[in-house]
């Protein structure tokens, strides 16, 4: 059994594909956004994403026939090989750690989603054929979206690329169909993230603790903050003790309301530290895909 895995991250989809979703602003108009897509071959262990595509001629072939199939369904895609030739030629990479590599491709591509695509070629006596395996994630944070599986059937056939494009026809609409749904509901409802706020060892606060100037304790400031600044007020507290705070699911915007470029756990990580910042606190942050870690000091 030979197994060749892509991936495939979602960029600017035409209205035939992804229907456009609608995002309504806060003053009542309607703009159209639309999701984004690149197509890049996943990595076994051992295996640079760099050379992968020169070393294995069928794997060329499995990701052009993928492309060209999202092509066919109106979906605008990104050149991954001339992507990657750019990104070496400018040094881009500040990781030789594969996942790191990936994860800038994905990063610098704007992708929305992306769909991790294994193609499975089974050989065999009544004939060959491919199985193709589609998982839909968040680029953002890798919130899984969609997944779906086809089968090209058997022929009696060593092109495999024929095989490769049969099996994602027979899954795609699906996957088309199940994504337009996701998206459109992260366009209507924003995306989420996770929020773990604790404190310091060395540090004076708790959530108890009265903060000057705002005269409420410190859970109440964060949840006022939080009501104001989740994506149409869409917050969940899972938990709060006097030492940490959960949000399991706050809401943040697609695009930036004032510019519409991507916003991201990054950007919204950012606008909570000001905030603490300026409220007499010494926050620090870190962010791991879709969970913001802020730390009082």
């Amino acid at each position: 059994m030979k197994h060749l895995l892509l991936i495939v991250p979602l960029l600017a989809a035409s209205p035939v594909a992804l229907a456009q979703a609608p995002a309504i602003e806060s003053y009542g108009q309607t703009n159209t956004v639309q999701p984004r897509i690149m197509v890049v071959p996943f990595t076994k262990e051992g295996e640079d994403i760099r050379t992968v595509l020169d070393a294995d001629a069928n794997r060329r072939i499995a990701i052009t026939k993928v492309k060209e199939a999202f092509d066919n369904r109106g979906f605008s895609t990104v050149d991954f090989v001339g992507r990657l030739k750019a990104a070496n030629d400018n040094k881009v990479f500040t990781s030789e750690n594969q996942d790191d590599i990936k994860s800038q491709l994905i990063q610098s591509s704007g992708a929305d989603m992306y769909v991790q695509v294994e193609v499975v070629a089974q050989p065999g006596a009544s004939g060959n054929s491919v199985n193709v395996i589609l998982s839909a994630y968040e680029a953002a944070g890798g919130n899984s979206l969609a997944n779906k599986v086809g089968s090209s059937g058997k022929f009696f056939t060593d092109d495999y690329g024929k095989l490769t494009s049969k099996a994602v026809e027979a899954c795609g609409a699906d996957m088309m169909n199940t994504l337009q749904t996701k998206f459109t509901d992260i366009v209507n409802n924003g995306r989420s993230v996770l929020i773990d706020i604790s404190f310091g060892q060395e540090s004076a606060y708790k959530m108890s603790s009265v903060i000057k100037g705002q005269d409420l304790p410190f859970s109440d400031v964060l949840e006022e903050w939080l009501s104001k600044n989740a994506y149409k007020n869409n917050y969940h507290i899972q938990g709060t003790t006097d030492l940490r705070m959960i949000c399991d699911d706050v809401r943040i915007p697609l695009r930036d309301q004032a510019t519409g470029k991507n916003y991201n756990a990054n950007r919204f990580a950012l606008e909570l530290f000001k905030y603490l910042k300026s409220i007499g606190l010494e926050p620090a942050k870190d962010v791991k895909g879709n969970t913001i870690y802020i730390t009082i000091k």
